[in-house]
C-alpha cells in the first residue's frame, strides 16, 4: 500500500475505520494504517498539553522508560517539554519537521491542526529518508487525525485527562467548560488566538467567540473573586451572552440581559463580572464594542499600540436598570485587537511592559503572540499568579469572501515561519 493509498488519501476509508473502533481508540484506528501504508516502524500521537508548553504521548501500554509518566487504569501520558526542538518548531511553525531517529532512521513530526488550532504533532518513525510524496502523504494524514480527534473526544475524557499536566480543582473545572473549544481560529478575513493563565485560586476570567457567515462575536469578561463562587458568577455571565448572541440580539441588548442575569441570580445574593463585548462585521471592518467595567482594548496599527477609550458602563450585576452603549470603530487591514483582563496589566503584571512586548510580536500569529506574553507574564509575575490573566488578539485582514489559502489546517503564509517568541 503506497503512500497515496486509502489511509493516506480516502477520507471514505479513515471515516469507516474511525466508526468501528470505539472512541479511545479511534486514533490509533487511523494512525496504525497510516503507519502500515508509509512502512513506518512507529506511529504515534502527541497532544498538546493544556499549559501550551508540551506535548504528552498518549498510549493505552506502560512504555520503557516512563515511569515518571501519569496513568490512569492502562492509560499512559508522558510529558515532552518543549525545548526549541523539531517537536516544538512543528507545533510553533505548523511545518513538517524531519530529524533522525534511532538507528539511522528519521522521524516526520507532521501538525495536526484544524483552522490553525495547534491539537498535536503527529510523529512517525521511518527507517529511510523520506521524499516528499511521503512528507506530503503524512501531512494529509495528521490533518485527517485533527478531525478524528475532534470528534472522538466529544465522547471520552482520554484526550483531556492527557492534556492536562496539573489537578483542576472544581473551580478550573467549572472555568474550563466556560472557553471556547478552540483556542484558535483562521479565516480568510482574520485570524484571532485566546489564552488564559490560571490563578492560584481561579479568578473568573473567561473569553468566547463565535463566527457567523459576515460577523465575528467575541466576548471577555472577568468575575470578581476567587474560587467556585467566582467561576459561577462567570457561568452566569458567559451563559446569558451565548443565549443572547445565538438569539441575534445587539450588543447593548446582550449586555443588558447579561447584567440582569448576574443581578437576578448571583450566588449569595451579590457579584458582578466585568465584561468586553465585539462584533466585527468581516466585509468591511467595523468592530462594535461595549465596555462593561473592564479593562480597555488594545489597537495595534503599524509601529502604534493605542488603548481603545471606550464610554464605560457599570459591569455586569451592580445596577439592575443599567443601560450599555456601543461604539463602532473602523479597522483597517493589517490592524490588531487586543482584549484583555486586569491580570495582565496589574500588580507584579505591570512589569510586563506590555506595549513594548506587543511591538516585538507585531509580525507574529496570534497563536504565538498569547502564548509568549503568557509565557512573559509568569516570568515577571509567577510562578503562581495571584489573579487569571487571560487574553484575546484579533487580526484582521480585510479578505472576507476570499478563499482562504492553507496547508493542512493552517494558512502558512500567516504562520510564524521560526521560533522568534
Amino acid at each position: 500500500m503506497g503512500a497515496d493509498g486509502p489511509v493516506a488519501g480516502d477520507l471514505g476509508y479513515i471515516l469507516t475505520a474511525v466508526e468501528n473502533a470505539a472512541p479511545v481508540d479511534a486514533v490509533e484506528a487511523v494512525t496504525r494504517q497510516l503507519g502500515a501504508s508509509l512502512g513506518a516502524t512507529a506511529v504515534s500521537f502527541l497532544v498538546a498539553d493544556l499549559s501550551g508548553r508540551a506535548l504528552v504521548r498518549l498510549a493505552h501500554f506502560p512504555l520503557v522508560g516512563a515511569a515518571e509518566a501519569r496513568r490512569q487504569d492502562e492509560e499512559v501520558a508522558t510529558v515532552l517539554p518543549f525545548n526549541g526542538g523539531p517537536q516544538e518548531q512543528a507545533v510553533r511553525s505548523q511545518r513538517v519537521q524531519v530529524h533522525a531517529g534511532a538507528n539511522g532512521g528519521h522521524v516526520i513530526l507532521a501538525p495536526v491542526t484544524e483552522r490553525g488550532e495547534a491539537i498535536g504533532v503527529l510523529e512517525i518513525s521511518l527507517p529511510t529518508e523520506p521524499d516528499e510524496s511521503t512528507l506530503e502523504a503524512a501531512s494529509r494524514g495528521a490533518h485527517a487525525l485533527a478531525f478524528v480527534v475532534i470528534a472522538a473526544r466529544r465522547h471520552t475524557d482520554l484526550f483531556e485527562w492527557g492534556q492536562r499536566t496539573s489537578r483542576f480543582n472544581l473551580a478550573a473545572e467549572i472555568q474550563r467548560r466556560l472557553l471556547p473549544a478552540a483556542f484558535t481560529c483562521e479565516a480568510a478575513a482574520f485570524s484571532l488566538s485566546g489564552w488564559l493563565e490560571p490563578a492560584a485560586t481561579i479568578g473568573g476570567d473567561t473569553f468566547d467567540y463565535s463566527l457567523a457567515r459576515d460577523a465575528l462575536h467575541l466576548s471577555m469578561t472577568d468575575a470578581m473573586g476567587h474560587g467556585v463562587d467566582s467561576a459561577l458568577l462567570a457561568t452566569l455571565a458567559v451563559g446569558s451572552l451565548r443565549n443572547t448572541r445565538r438569539q441575534g440580539l445587539p450588543l447593548a441588548d446582550r449586555a443588558a440581559a447579561a447584567n440582569l442575569a448576574l443581578t437576578d441570580n448571583a450566588p449569595k445574593g451579590f457579584g458582578f463580572a466585568t465584561g468586553i463585548l465585539a462584533r466585527l462585521d468581516l466585509p468591511t471592518g467595523n468592530l462594535s464594542l461595549v465596555n462593561a467595567g473592564h479593562v480597555p482594548p488594545l489597537l495595534i496599527r503599524g509601529r502604534m499600540v493605542e488603548t481603545l477609550h471606550l464610554p464605560i458602563d457599570l459591569a455586569f450585576g451592580i445596577r439592575r436598570e443599567q443601560t450599555y452603549r456601543t461604539t463602532d470603530v473602523a479597522l483597517r487591514p493589517g490592524d490588531r485587537v487586543v482584549l484583555l483582563t486586569d491580570g495582565m496589566v496589574e500588580r507584579r503584571a505591570a512589569a510586563l511592559e506590555l506595549t513594548a512586548r506587543l511591538l516585538e510580536l507585531a509580525e507574529t500569529h496570534p497563536r504565538e503572540v498569547v502564548r509568549a506574553l503568557g509565557d512573559a507574564v509568569l516570568s515577571v509575575a509567577g510562578p503562581t499568579l495571584t489573579d487569571d490573566a487571560s487574553l484575546l488578539v484579533l487580526d484582521w485582514y480585510g479578505d472576507h469572501g476570499t478563499q482562504r489559502t492553507t496547508h493542512n489546517g493552517a494558512d502558512l503564509t500567516r504562520a510564524t515561519a521560526t521560533q522568534d517568541t
